[in-house]
């Protein structure tokens, strides 16, 4: 990844001698940077955001009720980074006032109960602003702390219900000596990303499962994903979106069809058919169609078969796939499984990523293809015939890993390192 542009070198070469004044130095550097700088700034100005300090009088989080936020702020670029820098000095700040004091597991708590870590979970919510300081019996749950509890829930990427369980408390636990780590990682990945992401363009969370299509600088629209098991992890990836597939066949990578569906035939043959899955002599322009019953399924010579799902409603990529070149052999795609984008935690892929209302985002990428709209798009589907189409212009696409970035009303966001990544990142530079 590139480490040029207009902020590369102050981001990469800056060493903190403390976290404010590092803050200045970049600020310095905003007014020196060339006109990429000026553009962006007329876009966004990080300094003149509406922060929420956890010494503020009141806490201005607020509660993320949609599935997605609102905000047309993009994460990646300038817009993304200094805002983190500053969250980061934000964190070292709570350091160096002692931090916060762990909370003891135990059971749930709902509000109106009393409960003797209430005091402690008050002080948590206190250090990081999501709770102002109040008088009142600090061992009931009262409405002003069950608000605060939801703040900080929905910034970690917690259901928001309010109740304290071991989740909410395992996060509340985490020392702001991690924490900083953590932001510290992030500041590191938005750094060493492609300093020019290009007009329009396409980001992928993984670790916040959520996508982003920019244009102009301006977020048009966000929604969830799904992204890779654990041990099927999406990968890290910069390349250019140049087709969509409508109405597309699956062929079933090598790997799933030996972990998933080889074992399945193997038990039951008529699985295949069920699904719409061929058999296929081989991955050449013109196989021999095999009738799943006349396979070993036992054998080695089974995962050499081409297994190829037709289009339809079970199929995997569900109507739509978004193609970009990639040795990974991942892409966006469409999903018969939509219940899954519910849920908070949504790594149940094999590594691609499944995209919620995907249609809208198609319909975004078509917008600059000449004789395309969001009714085509949905004719095209409706119609269940394949089709390829290419873009007019090839739109970069950007899968990253982020744990930690800040939202556009200044609100931290923090969420679980799903892959274990962020403890290979060295940082030393940044935390020193």
């Amino acid at each position: 990844m590139s480490y040029s542009g207009a902020w590369g070198h102050e981001r990469q070469g800056a060493a903190r001698l403390n976290a404010l004044a590092f803050v200045f130095l970049c600020a310095v550097s905003v007014l020196a940077a060339p006109l990429k700088a000026e553009a962006a700034d007329q876009a966004f100005d990080p300094w003149k955001l509406q922060w929420v300090d956890p010494w503020a009088t009141s806490s201005q989080a607020e509660v993320v009720e949609s599935r997605v936020s609102r905000s047309t702020i993009p994460t990646l670029g300038d817009a993304g980074f200094w805002p983190l820098l500053r969250a980061m000095s934000m964190y070292e700040q709570i350091q160096e006032w002692g931090g916060w004091e762990p909370i003891p597991q135990g059971e749930k708590i709902e509000k109106g109960m009393r409960d003797a870590r209430l005091a402690l979970i008050r002080k948590r919510l206190v250090a990081t602003g999501d709770l102002a300081a109040s008088g009142g019996d600090p061992n009931i749950y009262d409405e002003s702390v069950f608000d605060a509890v939801r703040r900080f829930q929905s910034r970690h990427g917690l259901t928001p219900d309010g109740i304290i369980g071991a989740r909410t408390l395992a996060a509340m636990n985490v020392p702001v000596e991690t924490r900083i780590k953590q932001l510290a990682v992030n500041l590191k990945r938005l750094n060493e990303q492609s300093a020019t992401l290009g007009r329009r363009y396409v980001f992928v969370n993984i670790a916040g499962q959520e996508v982003e299509a920019v244009s102009d600088g301006r977020v048009e629209l966000r929604r969830r994903v799904i992204v890779g098991k654990t041990d099927r992890q999406t990968p890290e990836y910069e390349s250019k979106i140049t087709f969509i597939a409508f109405n597309p066949y699956w062929n079933v990578p090598q790997s799933i069809a030996k972990k998933d569906i080889i074992p399945k035939a193997r038990r039951d043959p008529g699985y295949l058919k069920r699904m719409g899955i061929r058999v296929l002599s081989d991955y050449g322009p013109n196989p021999r169609e095999i009738n799943p019953y006349n396979v070993d399924w036992s054998s080695a010579s089974a995962e050499r078969l081409r297994l190829r799902q037709d289009p339809s409603r079970r199929n995997s990529l569900g109507t739509v796939k978004i193609h970009f070149p990639n040795p990974h052999a991942v892409y966006l795609h469409d999903t018969p499984s939509k219940s899954l984008f519910g849920r908070n935690a949504r790594a149940y892929s094999s590594g691609c990523v499944r995209v919620d209302k995907v249609h809208d985002l198609v319909a975004w990428l078509l917008s600059e293809t000449d004789g395309w709209d969001r009714r085509k798009v949905d004719s095209t589907v409706a119609s269940g015939n394949r089709m390829d189409v290419a873009l007019g212009e090839p739109v970069p696409v950007y899968l990253l890993y982020l744990t930690a970035w800040v939202s556009a009303d200044g609100v931290v966001n923090f969420r679980d390192d799903i892959y274990s990544l962020d403890k290979r990142v060295r940082t030393t530079s940044l935390t020193q």
